[in-house]
């Protein structure tokens, strides 16, 4: 990969990071002034952020939409860990809090507190959930390779890399064991 080519896909990693977390802060303030959270609020609120988010940025359309994207499928898994697993959402990340941005640590703290039940919702419509691939970008947290069960530790907002034991792509969020699917 030329110089030039590496420089571009790191300077779109970074757009893309920063987005997300741009995306997160602002669903995350947006649901907070809100009383009754349904999945269509959840569901709005997720578009707003991304409209504002790709305005006050330089992203394209589409590269704000795939951000969302990224986003909700994160809150969808939270929800479904929350729901099916526990209430503390901690367990969810896998990793040491004290590696997580505070800001992100915060913006999941109110959505898991005050959201629960409307991420359940979420959840429940999600039509792919529980696969993550290599060059997407996530949050925090663990995420376990299908293939070989190695973990991959997301530390904060980023590109999924390849497993660095067997190189796969494809990758589950990590509680509930370290077996490969």
């Amino acid at each position: 990969m030329s110089e030039e080519r590496k420089e571009h896909d790191e300077q779109r990693e970074s757009r893309l990071s920063d987005a997300y977390h741009r995306m997160l802060n602002e669903v995350t303030e947006d649901l907070e002034k809100l009383e009754d959270k349904t999945s269509k609020a959840i569901t709005e609120a997720l578009e707003n952020a991304r409209d504002r988010v790709q305005k006050a940025s330089d992203l394209t359309r589409e590269e704000a939409h795939e951000v969302m994207d990224y986003l909700r499928r994160d809150l969808q898994d939270l929800g479904a860990y929350l729901d099916n697993r526990s209430s503390d959402w901690r367990g969810w990340l896998q990793i040491d809090l004290g590696l997580i941005e505070a800001s992100i640590k915060n913006a999941l703290e109110r959505i898991a507190d005050r959201t629960r039940i409307e991420i359940t919702e979420l959840t429940a419509r999600a039509q792919v959930m529980g696969e993550w691939h290599t060059g997407e970008i996530t949050g925090p947290g663990e995420l376990l390779c299908k293939q070989c069960g190695h973990p991959v530790h997301m530390t904060k907002v980023g590109r999924i890399p390849p497993c660095s034991n067997c190189h796969n792509t494809t990758f589950r969020r990590g509680p509930g064991g370290t077996e490969a699917e």
